[in-house]
């Protein structure tokens, strides 16, 4: 019974994420035209409720946008916050569709591949966890762009305080000049300026977008200088100057720790490649270890070894600066 109700409940949230991919690829000149003609309809019948406040969807199903946005658990928001840092195309909903289909994918491989209900759910997790890599993989690779750009974009906005011009200028000089991702983000904190969003909460919105320690010292900077006074100009430079140092500290870093990087990645593949050989060589040497329950105990305990030496190689090539 318990099956049943699982391939149902996969099978579901399968065509609610088919439902959610044909909407985002629907025009979106369509879509604005649905959504023009749904608020006439609300004015002249006088049912809709005029606000103002800005709200992020997160999926194009309103059942589950709404069951979403009043859960609202530490999950969901950490996923809501990650979807935003990775500025990914899809809303935060058909992700958590997707963890929960490739999930439920893996889960029925492991189940056909073998009785032990442990490799289903280890299956399902690592399938499951995909997406979730991917957004990480894309919030890591923005941020790192970000931060490349991040001095240059300080040292243009202290030389347009030096010319006279306002701070939000200096914000509207970065946001045309300079590339994405710097481009998209400072344009976000002058449209937020420009509608009445104070410079502090403009700065912590755009930190909670970035999550960059560089970025933070200078909304901090900001912040501080408005409230004591100074010159920010130099103030920025300094910081400018900060962050082109531990640049290059770790990029020197990066070169050294290279090689314990390249022997951590060897001894976590070399057991799962060994395993796919042997699987090519001698098929009938591996089900002996999958089907018997001592067999799953032993790959349990090897999994839980493996995973505590990678958090350990982890922490010894991390070098914080």
């Amino acid at each position: 019974m318990g099956l049943f109700i699982l391939i149902f409940i996969g099978t579901l949230a399968f065509f609610m994420l088919l439902y959610m991919l044909f909407r985002l690829f629907q025009s979106p000149e369509k879509r604005r035209v649905k959504e023009q003609l749904r608020r006439v309809a609300a004015q002249r019948s006088g049912n809709e409720t005029v606000d103002i406040v800005r709200k992020q969807e997160m999926s194009s199903i309103p059942l589950f946008n709404r069951l979403l946005q009043e859960s609202r658990s530490s999950v969901i928001s950490r996923l809501d916050r990650l979807v935003l840092q990775a500025n990914a195309k899809y809303p935060t909903g058909v992700y958590i569709l997707m963890v929960f289909v490739l999930f439920m994918l893996g889960f029925f491989i492991g189940a056909v591949s073998s009785r032990a209900i442990f490799l289903r759910f280890v299956l399902g997790l690592l399938m499951g966890s995909l997406p979730l890599y991917y957004l990480h993989i894309q919030k890591q690779r923005r941020l790192r762009r970000f931060q490349e750009q991040l001095p240059d974009a300080l040292d243009m906005i202290a030389r347009a305080l030096k010319a006279g011009h306002a701070l939000t200028g200096g914000f509207q000089m970065v946001a045309q000049e300079f590339g994405e991702p710097i481009k998209k983000e400072f344009s976000k904190v002058v449209d937020e300026i420009n509608f009445g969003v104070s410079y502090d909460d403009a700065l912590r919105n755009l930190s909670e977008r970035i999550d960059s320690t560089d970025l933070r010292f200078f909304g901090m900077s900001v912040i501080i200088q408005r409230q004591t006074g100074g010159n920010l100009a130099e103030i920025l430079e300094n910081i400018s100057s900060l962050i082109r140092e531990r640049m290059r500290l770790l990029g020197r870093i990066r070169v050294l720790s290279a090689e314990g990087k390249m022997s951590a990645i060897v001894l976590v593949v070399l057991p799962f490649a060994i395993v796919f050989v042997m699987a090519i060589i001698n098929p009938n040497y591996l089900p002996t270890l999958l089907n018997d329950p001592i067999g799953n105990i032993l790959m349990a305990v090897s999994l839980g070894m493996m995973v505590a030496g990678i958090l350990v190689m982890k922490k010894m090539i991390a070098i914080k600066v």
